[in-house]
């Protein structure tokens, strides 16, 4: 019946006293669901005040801690052809181990015996710069031998010059006595003539000092001859000196000049030498990279180009290698907003695809089937993705990580923070505040030590 009218029957009549109203109005309605609701509002006031940590997490994949034990891609210096495999993919090889064999694909390169030719060339030229070498020693020798001759000649000029001047010396003293005999035998000649005159001497008297006084004339013109004959073998000294000396410096200058030549020739041929000597090691190189070997001991993934006859280029990929000896490491990727919260040293723990786990991001310790980890490294630029990346190593503290995880496998990381109540981080995420920012225990120590 519908209760739409102002005048209510059960105010006027007491429905309790019937027996369907006592069964109907004394009965209490959920009442084991209103304790329920009851306990739970309890429960769940007490677990507003439990402490929760709070976490950054992310997605990565499993790498290696050292760059050199990743996996690598293989390959070939020059451009070249395959011939031959002698592994296939899983095979376990040894650094060193030749992986295949290729072949030349510029006809630069086809001679067979290049490597052999360019070693003959050397030698050849190398034969050429001792030919040098020898003529440069035997025009050292010339020019020596003729500064030595030159020296001698040169005394012996000299020699000869100072005998003309001492000559010339001795015939200017033998002319200034046929000077003074002229003289002497002038003035007896005059004497005796004047005494013949006064009759104090005869004619023969006369005659006998005009004889000595011709032959003193004719002994003093010959005096003059002989001295302009000395100064004249002087002056032709001192020519002879000018002249064995240009002569000499010309024989010098000449052989000089073919020493520098032969010099200008070896080091040219020293050049060629050591231009093909370049060539040689380059061609024996080339030849060593016909082999392509293994860079270190790991398993073969995956050949990346196969089949025989198949021509690359140099740097392109052939073949994938997995180091066998490798230190495993997570790496994980956290947005900027995050990126002051994270610290090196601090805590992580992981989660591996694969791996079964019971995950309570806030509650680390009641988790099962997570592995410790910490930070080692946190990239300063950001990456592709808009996030910067974060490389996570094992915690000696903690379990060791599985054995089984490859190497590329993904993986949940879980940073943790500071701890809280949980409706302190109920009221952080409706309102979408960031985790609380915090500094290490290390650093917290350092500031309070600073501000002493």
């Amino acid at each position: 019946m519908l209760n739409i009218s102002h005048n209510q029957l059960n105010k006027k009549i007491d429905l309790s006293k019937f027996k369907s109203g006592e069964n109907i109005m004394n009965r209490k309605y959920y009442k084991f669901f209103n304790r329920f609701l009851l306990a739970a509002a309890i429960i769940l006031f007490i677990v507003l005040f439990l402490p929760w940590t709070q976490n950054i997490t992310g997605q990565g994949i499993v790498t290696t801690l050292k760059p050199n034990q990743r996996p690598q891609h293989i390959m070939s210096q020059i451009p070249g052809r395959i011939e031959e495999w002698f592994v296939q993919e899983g095979d376990f090889v040894k650094a060193g181990d030749t992986i295949l064999r290729i072949s030349e694909v510029k006809s630069d390169y086809f001679d067979d015996k290049l490597v052999e030719r360019t070693n003959d060339q050397i030698e050849a030229k190398s034969s050429s710069v001792t030919a040098y070498e020898g003529k440069v020693e035997a025009l050292n020798r010339q020019i020596t031998a003729l500064q030595d001759e030159q020296s001698l000649k040169l005394e012996q000029t000299r020699n000869k010059l100072i005998q003309s001047q001492l000559k010339v010396k001795s015939d200017s003293i033998d002319l200034e006595a046929s000077k003074t005999n002229l003289k002497i035998a002038e003035t007896q000649f005059n004497r005796i003539k004047t005494l013949q005159e006064e009759g104090l001497k005869a004619i023969k008297d006369v005659e006998e000092k005009r004889l000595k006084l011709q032959e003193t004339q004719a002994k003093f013109i010959s005096q003059q001859n002989k001295y302009l004959a000395s100064k004249n073998e002087a002056i032709n000294a001192k020519i002879e000196l000018s002249r064995t000396n240009a002569s000499y410096a010309d024989k010098i200058s000449k052989a000089q000049s073919d020493m520098f030549t032969a010099q200008s020739g070896q080091f040219d041929t020293q050049a060629q030498v050591t231009k093909l000597e370049n060539t040689y090691t380059n061609y024996k190189k080339r030849s060593s990279l016909l082999y392509v070997t293994a860079p270190q001991s790991g398993f073969i993934n995956k050949a990346l180009t196969g089949g025989i006859g198949v021509t690359f280029k140099e740097g392109e990929e052939l073949v994938g290698i997995m180091p066998s000896q490798y230190d495993l490491a997570v790496e994980t990727y956290v947005r900027p907003i995050d990126l002051p919260l994270l610290h090196i040293g601090e805590k992580v723990r992981i989660q591996f695809d694969g791996w079964p786990a019971i995950v309570f991001s806030g509650w680390p310790n009641v988790s099962y089937g997570t592995y410790g980890a910490e930070v080692v490294a946190i990239e300063n630029f950001i990456s592709d993705n808009g996030k910067f990346r974060v490389l996570l190593a094992p915690d000696n503290k903690d379990y060791s990580w599985p054995e089984a995880i490859r190497v590329g496998s993904g993986a949940k990381t879980i940073a943790l923070l500071e701890d809280v109540p949980i409706w302190f981080e109920l009221w952080r995420q409706i309102n979408s505040f960031p985790p609380n920012y915090y500094q290490p225990k290390e650093a917290k120590t350092a500031s309070k030590k600073d501000k002493k």
